[in-house]
């Protein structure tokens, strides 16, 4: 008799799971009758002919029309499998996660066709069909960011995230204040990982509670990175692909907020060297301080063999003399357009853990041009950079596009179907070569979103993409930029009571100083 109850609850149970998930997704039929439009659907974001990954979440769109009452949307595989979905009045297409999903299993490395119809006040109209491609390489699931307000003015509210690019799951990783409090007010920035795997991960922690949060094999600390041969605590981060060290700048660094300048925002380096860390053995060691030369964004290659940089000289003053150490940053504004940036890299031996001499990689400087933010492709072929017309701080310079240069043809070009007329900077490789993600202002000017490209085994970029969400609208609402996009294979397990429990009860250990030499 309990058992026979208990068949009965469950039964019941299922069958109300049923009744409420099929009343609660509503089912559309492709219009029978209707006319022909000789464009493309305005869709927002932008997702009309564009290379996609088999494991995407669903790209949700919003009709920018106002005259249309309702959508509906057929997605036909070219090799099987249909999907159609559609909208109400808000003109938001609400695509179903496990259809979307095995619609892209069924094509993957075809195309989808994709017929969006609206309802205007005549009857239904067929826009152009557009495509989307599926690529047959999967980018990795986990991308991870900063949340900032884009004027840097204050980091009252500053968080770490991390969201599963294979559906719309996002956790934070770690917030300095959820409501505000001053004894919370802190900065948290350079989030970096080693090898494209959460296991081994660092970031800093900026004025109250500073240090740097080291997590390796799912251990925490927190160390200080400074010393009197050493201009400031390290600062952009790159690790060694397979050994514990860290490369850092370590930069005396200036902003300035323009008023009539066409960039809002501008930030200078008054000083800036390269540092070396040993995390197994809590070591730092200078790898660069030439007090010419402004030494900036390391980036180690696959291999660990080569160190990439950024560097500049000092710009001269139309009189032909030097800008002097003592003149502040106020007084520099005029000289930042004359700051040129090129790249240039380090041979390093891991046995003797001794460093080459330098040679030059990309010229910017000698075509009044700069780069920032080198990163090598994971076969070691391509180096990836932002190119602008000066400076280092691209994600501001609507000058700022992404460049790649061939390191087997020494060929240097242009992203351009990737590109944008607005600011493009902040790239991250997936671990295959064949994804890069990357910061773009290009919506509206001010907020830089997660942008996506597919980077063929020609070398060849495709058309953008907005990192999708489950509201079409969010990227509208979001009053935050995301900073520092960082692609991962796996997902960040130490928790965020441990990070806070690390950075607000221990002052962290000081990183002992290594002359260059020993």
């Amino acid at each position: 008799m309990k058992s026979g109850f208990n068949i009965t609850i469950t039964a019941i149970a299922l069958l109300c799971g049923l009744f409420f998930f099929s009343c609660g997704r509503r089912s559309y039929n492709v219009p029978a009758q209707f006319t022909e439009a000789d464009s493309v659907a305005p869709l927002y974001p932008d997702y009309t002919d564009i290379v996609v990954p088999p494991n995407i979440a669903p790209l949700n769109f919003a009709l920018l029309t106002g005259e249309a009452t309702e959508v509906v949307a057929e997605f036909q595989g070219t090799r099987e499998g249909r999907l159609v979905t559609g909208s109400g009045k808000d003109l938001k297409v609400d695509i179903d996660s496990t259809e979307w999903r095995m619609l892209l299993t069924q094509n993957r490395g075809c195309d989808i066709q994709v017929a969006v119809y609206a309802h205007l006040g005549n009857g239904w109209v067929k826009f152009k069909p557009h495509t989307l491609t599926v690529a047959e390489e999967e980018i990795d699931p986990y991308l991870s960011y900063r949340l900032i307000e884009p004027g840097y003015e204050l980091y009252r509210q500053v968080g770490l995230y991390q969201r599963n690019l294979t559906n719309f799951d996002e956790r934070p990783i770690y917030e300095n204040n959820r409501a505000f409090e001053d004894k919370h007010n802190h900065c948290v920035n350079c989030h970096n990982y080693q090898n494209y795997s959460a296991r081994n991960m660092l970031f800093h922690v900026r004025a109250n509670h500073g240090g740097t949060v080291i997590v390796r094999d799912g251990k925490v600390r927190k160390v200080q990175i400074k010393g009197d041969s050493i201009l400031t605590a390290g600062v952009y981060p790159s690790w060694h692909p397979t050994l514990p060290l860290v490369a850092f700048s370590t930069n005396k660094t200036g902003q300035a907020f323009h008023l009539y300048h066409s960039e809002k925002i501008e930030v200078q380096d008054q000083a800036s060297d390269l540092l070396l860390y040993d995390a197994e053995r809590n070591e730092v060691s200078l790898i660069l301080n030439d007090s010419t030369e402004y030494e900036t964004f390391p980036c180690w290659s696959p291999d660990g063999q080569w160190l990439y940089y950024c560097t500049a000289l000092e710009p001269e003053i139309p009189d032909g003399t030097i800008v002097p150490d003592s003149m502040k940053a106020s007084q520099r504004v005029a000289f930042f357009e004359r700051f040129y940036y090129d790249i240039r890299r380090l041979p390093y031996d891991p046995q003797t853990k001794r460093f080459g001499p330098s040679e030059l990689v990309v010229d910017c400087a000698g075509r009044e041009r700069s780069a920032s933010f080198p990163r090598v492709s994971p076969d070691g072929r391509y180096l990836l950079y932002a190119e602008g017309d000066y400076g280092q701080f691209h994600i501001w310079h609507n000058s700022s596009d992404l460049y790649v240069k061939d390191l087997q043809t020494d060929s240097i070009y242009a992203l351009a179907e990737a590109n944008s007329r607005k600011a493009d900077s902040y790239h991250t490789w997936s671990s295959n070569g064949r994804w890069i993600v990357f910061a773009s202002r290009r919506m509206d000017g001010n907020y830089s979103r997660a942008f996506i490209t597919y980077f063929d085994c020609d070398g060849r970029a495709h058309k953008a993409f907005c990192m999708p969400q489950r509201d079409p609208e969010h990227n509208i609402l979001l009053l935050k930029s995301y900073n520092v996009p960082e692609l991962t294979r796996d997902a960040v397990s130490i928790s965020e009571k441990d990070l806070r429990q690390c950075i607000y009860e221990t002052e962290g250990e000081l990183a002992n100083f290594k002359p260059r030499g020993q």
